[in-house]
């Protein structure tokens, strides 16, 4: 019970013997001093009362705090004891699934829709001392849920930000208003008028299908044992991982693919060099940037390039001197912005061969890019394509998209030989 509960039913008490004893009209010396004694313990619990609720306060504000992020705690605690064992085995052998992998699948389902059994993003992470004898887990639940697949993706050190989303369209409002300022032209003169303030959508539409089969056979099955939580999970992040990362730059737009930043109808710069690879081209998109008000140092840019333009930078030296471009370049830009990717970027073409660069920047805040999964992966079983063998054929499914926050804080270099 709260301690300012138990002084109110004190005070009321003593309130109640107060009120006995004032109404005798032959009160005696034991009755005033009887009613002393109760009037300072009165005031005196007034005082406690007050100092009490005070305590209180600040008790009911933690645990109000604690509420509000118990439930993701608790949720997360769960994810991270999510057996992929289980939901193979599930499907395969109609297994009843238990423990938490039981409440995962079963809070996925009561969110949306799923043919099969739903996997949460986030049981996707490669994670240490997986299932030993006493049934124990230790996972690591360090990362963001969507984060963990693309922690070495091109998408993520490009800046791209990554949203889980559960279901229906998500719009990002971006401003994209330009406020301008006046000085007032004499001691009565008006300043500027004001400018309106506008915003853009961005939207991310769950339009767009990602899938992946796995064939897993009976002898794996009944051999492999424990150790096919890591294969299945190990499989499907990287070829998850590698199909989504590809998209965010190359993507289609067409046959069920997004629209990527490179190919898209996105409004970004393109700038082309049709020239050696060498820093001064970069150095003008950064420029570029400046201008813009977009960064304020070459330090704020990140760069995407293929292999084969980090080989030419590096091997065309400075007359006279020892100094390399990928040096210069490495000067002005950190080398922990600059992404090497033969996964996010085509390969060179034409003769002389041509590569394309991407240049990204964050703006107070706002990421280049906006990259959504909706819902969590949807692990569906196919009992006839290899029934003879007495196979599992599993067929994962998700749902994404991508936008750019933008156009202003992306640049592509066309034409780098």
């Amino acid at each position: 019970m709260l301690e300012s509960v138990k002084i109110q039913r004190r005070q009321s008490e003593i309130r109640s013997a107060l009120s006995a004893l004032v109404g005798k009209t032959d009160a005696t010396e034991e009755d005033t001093r009887q009613m002393a004694a109760l009037d300072a313990e009165y005031r005196a619990n007034e005082t406690r009362f007050r100092a009490a609720l005070i305590a209180e306060d600040a008790e009911r504000r933690e645990a109000r705090d604690d509420l509000e992020t118990r439930g993701d705690r608790e949720y997360s605690d769960l994810v991270s004891r999510f057996e992929m064992r289980q939901v193979a085995l599930f499907l395969d052998e109609g297994r009843v699934l238990n423990g938490p992998t039981a409440e995962i699948v079963s809070e996925l389902r009561n969110r949306g829709g799923y043919r099969g059994c739903p996997i949460p993003w986030a049981a996707l992470e490669q994670r240490s001392g997986e299932t030993v004898a006493s049934g124990v887990v230790s996972p690591n639940v360090k990362a963001p849920i969507i984060d963990r697949i693309f922690a070495a993706s091109a998408a993520s050190r490009m800046g791209a930000q990554f949203i889980s989303i559960d279901h229906g369209e998500v719009d990002h409002p971006v401003t994209t208003s330009a406020v301008s300022a006046a000085w007032a032209s004499s001691e009565t003169g008006a300043v500027g008028s004001p400018s309106a303030y506008a915003t853009t959508d961005k939207p991310l539409t769950p339009a767009n299908t990602l899938g992946l089969q796995m064939k897993i056979t009976r002898k794996a099955m009944k051999q492999v044992g424990d150790a096919l939580e890591q294969a299945v999970r190990r499989d499907m992040a990287g070829a998850l991982g590698e199909a989504m990362d590809k998209a965010v730059f190359l993507g289609a737009g067409s046959g069920g693919e997004p629209a990527g930043i490179l190919i898209g109808s996105y409004s970004i710069t393109s700038t082309s060099i049709a020239a050696a690879a060498s820093w001064a081209a970069f150095r003008g998109a950064v420029k570029r940037f400046m201008i813009a008000n977009c960064v304020t140092s070459p330090g704020d840019v990140r760069l995407l390039i293929r292999p084969e333009v980090w080989d030419a930078l590096d091997g065309t030296l400075i007359s006279n001197t020892a100094v390399s471009e990928w040096d210069r370049m490495t000067k002005n830009i950190p080398i922990s912005n600059i992404v090497g990717s033969s996964n996010a970027l085509a390969a060179p073409t034409g003769s002389p061969a041509a590569s394309k660069a991407l240049l990204t920047t964050n703006v107070g805040g706002v990421p280049p890019i906006f990259v959504g999964a909706w819902g969590a992966i949807d692990l569906i079983r196919d009992p006839y394509s290899d029934a003879a063998s007495g196979g599992l054929r599993l067929t994962a499914l998700a749902t994404m998209d991508v936008t750019v926050s933008r156009p202003a804080q992306l640049q592509i270099l066309t034409g780098i030989q």
